[in-house]
């Protein structure tokens, strides 16, 4: 599953992310950031007790990091700043 999500991360195509090359396994507790939503209120998407294959890669030309986690049904991509602050879903969907 490790090696699929690796290609299904480097098939989405964003422009500014390198090649993902590896994903390490990570607790929910440690990635899932806040998300904003319209009616502002702030959302998790993940489980706090879950394990998930996580890696964080920097933004070329920026300050700021993407995020990847994933599990066996969803993968997500986030871009934020120090500490993740201001975190921004750029992808979040079904992939299996």
């Amino acid at each position: 599953m490790k090696e699929q999500l690796i290609k299904e991360f480097n098939k989405l195509g964003i422009a500014d992310m390198e090649e993902v090359k590896e994903l390490h396994e990570g607790k929910g507790s440690f990635v899932n950031l806040e998300f904003p939503i319209p009616s502002g209120q702030s959302v998790k998407l993940w489980d706090d007790n879950k394990t998930y294959y996580i890696n964080q890669i920097e933004k070329a030309g920026s300050t700021r990091c993407y995020g990847l986690v994933a599990d066996e049904k969803y993968l997500l991509v986030c871009e934020y700043g120090v500490d993740g602050a201001d975190a921004e879903i750029i992808v979040f969907k079904r992939w299996n």
